[in-house]
């Protein structure tokens, strides 16, 4: 027999304060129950948000299950306070077939801890020159409505064209990573005075706005769905602003990192800060932040990326591009977005839960605290800080740049279906897989 739970003593995401008395898997009231078997949770002074949701995540499985699976993707989403995840297709096998799709879906029903919906590759193998099934995994149980080649550019127009306009049939959405792979040939970080005084190869910040500002045209000119995956450059911001201005169907996302870090890291030559797109400058960061908070740029989306130890304890250049961010995630827009007074809490909850579901069509994900709606919530102590330590996280890597960061904002509670995945801020799960 499920359990039913009463939160008492919260602030909602909107300001007002209210308790919420949880019973099949949803909402159920607003006031103290007459349930005396009723689990209490006291979230005095707590915020809750609708539970978080993830549109760029790599969970690794098929096929690369050292870096990570869906079942710790999802213990590791748990923790951070996600109750959905976004499946990115660069696995082994690529997720460009109806049947791979159909995998991962079943192994996040498997795990149980957050919804997982695949995202599709736009082309077989991620090559970039023939579009996959997309109509087939349109079509699968798994019903994939966001497609990306994330890792790679679709740096060929015609293929990104053809794509556009195949999934306007059914309302889906490209998420480009924009990346002109000519102008970023061995690349290893930003290019600017940092690449120069370290002798690494630089990767200019034309490469990414070139391919943001042909996109936003060719989106225009086919009237489909555009996103752009992890924002990184002040003058991707003004050409996305240039676009939504024209009223030309483009979101767009900014990873926690990259709100947070700069190239100066990289002075440090360790790989754990090496990432796709590079860590940029401090001007790129406040224009990025400037841009979340104006609704330029719509989501923040982790990008969580991990690795093996092999592949990110090494020499810069050998290293593999990518860092954790589930669990760190809404501790970082805590310290950059919220305590500079640049969100308040209803616009972490618009940025990184209800406009990531209304991108992806996540039915029951990002919605209000209404009688009657699915009980996706996550609970933050905005008052109580926390230190990163990477031994400690439940992904199974441990690439986190964040390692000895001191961080605001404990996720005391994630509910997953009225279900705490994270109660007191300890995992209900079995050990990690």
């Amino acid at each position: 027999m499920s359990k039913n739970y009463f939160i008492k003593g919260a602030t909602l995401s909107d300001g007002s304060k209210k308790d919420l008395y949880i019973s099949d898997a949803k909402i159920a009231g607003f006031a103290n129950p007459a349930d005396s078997k009723a689990i209490v949770v006291d979230a005095t002074d707590r915020i809750i948000l609708p539970g978080l949701v993830d549109l760029h995540t790599h969970v690794r499985e098929p096929g690369k299950e050292d870096s990570e699976t869906v079942l710790s993707a999802s213990r590791a989403a748990a923790k951070g306070g996600f109750t959905a995840l976004s499946a990115m297709p660069n696995t082994s096998p690529v997720a460009d077939t109806a049947g791979v799709v159909e995998q991962v879906l079943r192994l996040g029903i498997e795990a149980g801890l957050c919804d997982v919906f695949p995202i599709g590759a736009v082309t077989k193998n991620l090559d970039g020159q023939e579009l996959s099934e997309i109509g087939a995994m349109a079509d699968s149980a798994a019903k994939v409505r966001i497609f990306s080649d994330d890792g790679h550019c679709v740096s060929n127009p015609q293929v990104m064209r053809r794509a556009l306009e195949y999934v306007k049939k059914f309302n889906g959405v490209i998420a480009q990573h924009a990346q002109d792979p000519d102008l970023t040939i061995d690349a290893q970080m930003n290019e600017g005075i940092v690449s120069s005084v370290l002798g690494l190869k630089g990767w200019p910040a034309v490469a990414e706005e070139a391919i943001i500002a042909r996109d936003v045209l060719l989106a225009d000119h086919v009237q489909s769905r555009l996103h752009i995956c992890h924002v990184s450059t002040a003058g991707g911001v003004e050409i996305i602003r240039w676009a939504k201005a024209r009223g030309i169907n483009v979101t767009a996302e900014v990873t926690p990192h990259h709100l947070l870090l700069t190239d100066d890291m990289a002075t440090s030559y360790d790989p754990v800060f090496k990432v796709n797109p590079p860590l940029r400058t401090e001007k790129d960061v406040h224009a990025l932040r400037e841009a979340l908070a104006e609704g330029v740029i719509d989501i923040v989306a982790t990008d969580h990326a991990p690795h093996p130890a092999e592949n990110k304890e090494c020499e810069w250049q050998q290293a593999a591009f990518g860092m954790l961010g589930l669990e760190t995630a809404l501790s970082i827009i805590t310290l950059t977005m919220v305590e500079t007074g640049l969100l308040d809490w209803n616009g972490v909850a618009e940025r990184i839960s209800r406009t990531p579901a209304r991108i992806g069509g996540y039915t029951d994900q990002g919605t209000d605290f209404l009688l009657g709606q699915m009980a996706n919530l996550t609970v933050i102590d905005p008052r109580t800080s926390w230190r990163v330590d990477r031994d400690l996280v439940a992904s199974r890597s441990r690439n986190t740049p964040f390692h000895g960061m001191e961080l605001p904002g404990v996720i005391t509670e994630t509910f997953y279906k009225g279900v705490p995945t994270l109660l007191q801020a300890q995992l209900l799960t079995e050990n990690n897989s």
